[in-house]
């Protein structure tokens, strides 16, 4: 019983260290925080520090696998779900993760400039392999379904599962980047629209479905993020 008390007790205070690092990568840039930075927040010794994590690199990638983990439990619960064909569950899975990110858009926003730096590459880079590595078997599975459907047409599900991912996340650094030099005044909705319905209909070609099967996102949503958000960059 002691032990296991302990084991709880020592995730408990990992956790509390991943949590500040996050807050800091997002906050300040991964290569501006200190490791300094977490014991003044935490008000813990440098010795307590490294008895949770032996590196600035090792914290990193703990911070990136927590986050990859969170958004595979997501996924799972809906590849599980034996009543939804696998087109389904693929909008489903692209529309859940339309809501995460806009359900945290205005804590988002004003740390897009620090998520886009320079400083900040490598956790973009850490962030995007664990998310494969966690997520990419599981949309292999929702393609290898569509197959025994008849609905998706592919020789490759697993290494299609990984091209999926990738084309989101793509797709995702691409609207990033946009929105930061993103002008109403220009008018440059169009353009938004123009490189989601690309990103949608490689996606479609890639797995082989129909036109218009998919979507990646809306137009309500790009207007909330592009339009009614630009105060708060």
């Amino acid at each position: 019983m002691a032990r296991i008390v302990k084991e709880q007790a020592y995730a408990v205070k990992r956790n509390e260290i991943l949590d500040v690092a996050r807050r800091l990568v997002d906050t300040k840039g991964y290569e501006q925080m200190t490791i300094q930075d977490i014991l003044d927040d935490l008000r813990i010794s440098k010795c307590a520090f490294y008895h949770y994590v032996d590196s600035k690199q090792t914290l990193l990638e703990a911070v990136t696998e927590r986050a990859a983990e969170g958004i595979e439990q997501l996924v799972l619960a809906i590849v599980h779900d034996p009543a939804l064909p696998a087109l389904e569950k693929l909008q489903r899975v692209f529309d859940m993760l339309n809501r995460l990110k806009t359900a945290r858009k205005e804590f988002f926003l004003p740390l897009l400039r620090v998520w886009y730096a320079d400083d900040n590459a490598i956790v973009r880079q850490k962030l995007r392999v664990a998310w494969l590595k966690l997520v990419a078997p599981w949309y292999s599975a929702i393609i290898r379904q569509g197959i025994q459907e008849g609905v998706i047409t592919t020789s490759y599900p697993d290494q299609v599962g990984e091209v999926v991912l990738s084309l989101i996340w793509d797709l995702g650094d691409t609207l990033g980047e946009l929105l930061l030099s993103f002008k109403p005044e220009r008018d440059d909705m169009p353009r938004v629209e123009s490189i989601v319905a690309a990103y949608t209909d490689a996606l479609e070609r890639v797995l082989g479905v129909s036109t218009g099967s998919l979507h990646l996102t809306d137009a309500e949503t790009l207007k909330e993020w592009f339009v009614s958000s630009r105060d708060n960059i």
